[in-house]
Order: C-alpha cells, then structure tokens, then sequence
C-alpha cells in the first residue's frame, strides 16, 4: 500500500511517466515498515540498512508527495539519538545517527558502524525536516511527542557552534571514524586550491546552512507553541550564522563560497556543488545567491547530463571519482532548488531535462551517481561501476525537481497550497497531481500550458475545510 498513501503524478509523456513510476517503486521497494513507521533504506547493494542523511534527504526531497515518509524518519532517527559521549562512536548527546550496521565487526565492535554517529549534517538536516513536516502537515501533536529531542538536537548544534568559533564543525573522535563527516564523506573531498588536505577541525559551507535552516525551523516551531524565549534566541544565534559565513566563507574573487574553513580559519578556496545546498538553505544575501547559481549552472559545473560535483579545472577534479567531478543526483535536485530560491527557474527545467534524459539512458532508474564526462552528441552518460541501483535519494531527486519547477508548496497550517509561477518540463502541454494530501481531505491539481504561461486548476477535494491556491504569477 506504500505507493498508493502518497500523492501520484500524471503526465502525458511515457518515457517521463515511467521515471515517476520507477522512482516511486524503488522508493517503495527500499522502504522498510519499522515499528516506528515507514523508513527508507538508503540503496542496495552496499548501504541496505538505516542511514540517518540519506533517509532524512529522501524524506524532503519527497514530502510533497507523501508525508508518511517524513513522519517515519523523524520518529526512528528521535528514538535513536545519542544520549551519551563515545569517541568510538562519534557520539554526543542530542547527536542524531549518521547509520546503523548489523555485520559481524560492528556486532563485536571493530567498526563503530553499529550505531555511528559521525555525520555533521544528520542533526542539522534532522531539525530541518521536523520543520518542514510541520509545516507541510500541521501534525502539532506528533512533533510535540519528539519535542524533547529536538530541542536535545539543537542543543548539540548551539554547543558545537560555541566550541568552533560560530561554525558548526566535525573532527573525528577516533582514527576508526570518517575522517570528512559531510555528505561528501570520502578521505579526499575536503581540500585546499593548491589540492592539500586541511587540518580539522572542519566546517563545511553547506553544513553551515543547514544548521542555519535548522535553528531558523526551530525558532518557527517554538513560536507556534508560544515560546517566544526560545524562538528569538534561535532566531539571533541562526542570524549570527549566516553572519559569520557571508564574512568569512565568500570569496569576492571567484563570487562564490568557499568549500570549507579548516582548523585555523582558512577557507578551502574551492569551488564545489556544497555551495548549491547553501542556496537551498536560503542563507545567501539575495546577490551573492544570484551569482552562485548562475555558476553552478554553467558548463564548468554542468556536464551536460547535470551538475558536478566539482567544475572542471579544480585540484582534484577526476569525473571518474567517487565525490570529486561526479555526477549525484540527489546533489544535482538539491543545488536546483538552491538556484530555483534565487531566481534561476529556467535553470531548473535545464536540469530536469539532464537528468531525465540520463534515466532514459539508465533504464528509467537513476544510479547513486555517474561519471561526471562532459556530454557528446550520441553518447550516453559513464556510468560509476560500484554505484548504489536503486538509492533512495537518487529516486527522490525527480519529485524535488518537479516541486521546484512547478514553484509547489503546501502549508497546511494555513490550509493553502502555494503555487508560485509554474513551468512545465519541456515539451510538456500539462501535468497531473492526484490525491494531495491536507489536513483535511485531499486535493487534485491539474497544470496546463496556456499561451505563454502555465495555469492551474484546483479538481475533487474531498475536503471540509476551504483550502486557499495561492497562485502567484
């Protein structure tokens, strides 16, 4: 019954409506009923197990379509939150697993992977989706019953920031854990210009603005519960954040962030695709925003079947690797809807079409990533021997994509749904959305190409209450 609970897309084209349908089939197949509810397993063959960033990703890549995910991760990843300081296990209490492992080594504690919390991003991206699900659901009464984990979460945010300086930042406790703790976790994607390793400890730029997203959510969700105390402190302290990253992360020479900051404060003077999960974030001054997006979006980054990791011409730039000039799909929706907040919407259908085209060469599914070669006429996409088929969030990526295009939001505490000035995918005469769940009843949208423009019809609510389309042109 997974694939029925949550919205459904409908268009016209085959070839795009079976890559709907087979991400939503992979998602259903790599999501496992808990007993704390649905949770998506991040990609088989390696990773068939619970990870905390993947998971927390997927659910807000599609929360549009089905809250129930979302709803499933928080619960898991609040009851499994660390409680108490291990080294070996990079853990600190109010810290939110990074995975789970269940082999033999981690069974008799070789590896720390049994429960390991050695990811910076997972508490931040944690607090992010508990802000967001509120919003999309108006379900008070269940993120009051992870309450106290929340504010446990935010709490480890504040006193990691106090520790490093204003930045939320990782070093690893023990030689046994990851030595980089972003989403790019291998040994070699953190680096200087000139290609050397950075001393930690590190504060990666996207890290910053989750952490800044996070405190900002947190901040919204204690004011709806009357705490105004609380809402201002994590109000100031997420403003102080972006602060500090507008004055110590930009680099006014290349107009744009730097990839991190290292031990002693330098900037690792990099361009990377972490820049575009910032833009996600909203933390960029609207320029500064602008112009980053608008370099993501050209052929240094875009390979022609989406955004690199790296652009081309960077120390470590190799398409063949793992993080360092791939091709993520996961990385590439997220850096869309950065550059969507900034105005770039066109940018965001260019990249759509990349991506779509890829998974037509890729048998509808999307690979955990693929070489990033630039595009020639008549060849497919390189694919990456070792990548995860399915991953999760490479099967989410096309529901972020189209949330973005279609400039879609639902804010159910007000009961409306936004629909800022849609596109449609190229070549795409409408799009259907069937069964969007509200808090009361649900609601069909129909989108529609109109001489230049795109409309939208509001079908079939089987609703109590009014809802308000906000339609914005």
């Amino acid at each position: 019954g997974r694939r029925r609970r949550g919205a459904r897309v409908r268009v016209p084209g085959r070839l795009f409506q079976a890559w709907i349908d087979r991400s939503e089939s992979d998602l259903a197949l790599l999501t496992t009923d808990l007993p704390t509810g649905p949770y998506p397993y991040a990609g088989i063959p390696w990773f068939s197990t619970p990870f905390g960033r993947d998971a927390v990703i997927t659910a807000l890549q599609t929360l549009w379509v089905d809250p129930s995910l979302a709803r499933g991760v928080l619960k898991f990843l609040a009851i499994h939150q660390a409680v108490e300081i291990s080294a070996f296990r990079d853990a600190e209490p109010g810290k939110i697993m990074h995975e789970t492992r269940k082999g033999e080594m981690a069974a008799v504690n070789e590896l720390p992977f049994g429960q390991y919390y050695g990811g910076v991003d997972t508490t931040p991206l944690f607090l992010m989706l508990a802000g967001a699900f509120e919003e999309r659901t108006a379900d008070r009464a269940f993120i009051d019953g992870i309450w106290p984990q929340l504010v446990a979460a935010a709490a480890w945010i504040e006193a990691n920031i106090a520790r490093h300086d204003g930045l939320l930042s990782y070093a690893r406790a023990q030689a046994t854990g990851l030595a980089n703790q972003g989403w790019k976790d291998s040994h070699d994607s953190v680096f200087h210009a000139d290609g050397s390793s950075p001393q930690g400890p590190i504060a990666l730029i996207e890290v910053q603005g989750y952490a800044y997203a996070a405190l900002r959510g947190m901040a919204q969700l204690a004011h709806e519960r009357g705490d105004q105390a609380a809402a201002t402190r994590w109000e100031q302290l997420a403003q102080r954040i972006a602060q500090r990253v507008e004055e110590a992360f930009w680099l006014d020479d290349l107009q744009f962030y730097a990839l991190a900051l290292d031990g002693a404060g330098r900037p690792c003077r990099v361009r990377s695709s972490n820049a575009g999960h910032l833009l996600f974030t909203g933390l960029p001054m609207p320029q500064r925003g602008r112009m980053v997006a608008q370099q993501l979006l050209s052929s240094a980054f875009d390979s022609g079947w989406g955004i690199r990791t790296l652009p081309m011409g960077t120390a470590r730039f190799n398409p063949m690797s793992y993080h360092n000039g791939s091709v993520w799909p996961h990385d590439v929706a997220l850096c869309a809807a950065g550059i969507a907040r900034y105005g770039e919407r066109e940018g965001v259908l260019k990249l759509l079409d990349q991506l779509f085209e890829a998974a037509s060469e890729f048998g509808m599914r999307l690979p955990e990533l693929f070489c990033g070669f630039e595009r020639a006429a008549g060849e497919a996409p390189v694919a990456y021997p070792v990548a995860c088929l399915p991953q999760a969030w490479a099967a989410g990526s096309v529901f972020l994509l189209l949330q973005e295009c279609l400039g879609l939001r639902v804010d159910a505490r007000r009961d409306a749904v936004v629909v800022d000035r849609p596109l449609l995918p190229n070549g795409m005469e409408s799009l259907a959305i069937q069964s969007i769940a509200l808090r009361q009843g649900r609601l069909d949208l129909r989108f529609r190409r109109a001489g230049g423009r795109v409309v939208v019809y509001a079908e079939h609510r089987q609703s109590t209450a009014p809802v308000h389309i906000d339609l914005r042109s």
